[in-house]
């Protein structure tokens, strides 16, 4: 009798092939017109009604970064990183904004007429109440508060070791910040990971930042 050798399985249905195999990363797309973007490459809009962030191409958003489309349904996310080092923030003024954790960000919803105030969480970003009385007595004299983009930029604080620091950034990267700490919190604290990348966060943040000179104000 012949010997019976086993049979090699049979290879996976075409159609199912895309399950099996290793898959490679998909590449980032723009929301608006399709095409790939790189990773590192792409620009960010605000969809102001539904205020969610799309990724766009350098195309795409060159069309809602213009004069005049600052009103309209998108508007382009810039790159701008001011710093404020003479800001009159203190203990008290944080006390008063009512943040429980040391790290806030404040923009302006041009679509609520309002003020929103958010913090990360472990559950992600988490809304404070912010009345207009506050954020003017807290806020408003300082010297970013001024050159804030409604929708698009926020004003970030961080309080640590007695001191507060004051930024103007682009909205996308607070919530990349949220992001960030949503996928690494611990425990009650946030963790050393946590408070690791927080760290590095700043320190990036820091290096980027510029002071607003008196004749251009740092405008985008």
């Amino acid at each position: 009798m012949s010997p019976v050798h086993p049979q090699a399985a049979p290879p996976p249905a075409r159609g199912l092939r895309r399950f099996t195999a290793p898959r490679a990363p998909r590449p980032e797309t723009c929301e608006l017109c399709g095409v790939a973007v790189a990773e590192d490459a792409h620009r960010h809009l605000v969809q102001t009604e539904q205020r969610a962030l799309l990724c766009a191409c350098t195309a795409c958003a060159l069309l809602f970064d213009r004069p005049g489309t600052a009103t309209g349904r998108y508007r382009a996310v810039p790159d701008r990183y001011l710093a404020d080092p003479d800001h009159p923030l203190d203990d008290g003024a944080w006390e008063v904004l009512q943040i429980p954790v040391g790290v806030a960000f404040f923009f302006r919803n041009a679509a609520l007429d309002r003020l929103v105030a958010l913090y990360p969480s472990p559950a992600g970003a988490t809304e404070s109440e912010l009345d207009p009385e506050t954020w003017q007595r807290v806020l408003g004299a300082g010297r970013l508060a001024g050159l804030l983009e409604p929708d698009v930029e926020a004003l970030l604080l961080r309080r640590s070791e007695g001191r507060t620091e004051c930024y103007l950034v682009p909205i996308d990267v607070c919530y990349e910040l949220v992001g960030r700490m949503r996928l690494l919190w611990q425990g009650f604290d946030g963790g050393a990971e946590a408070r690791a990348a927080l760290a590095a966060f700043f320190s990036q943040v820091e290096l980027r930042a510029k002071v607003p000179t008196e004749a251009g104000e740092g405008r985008p």
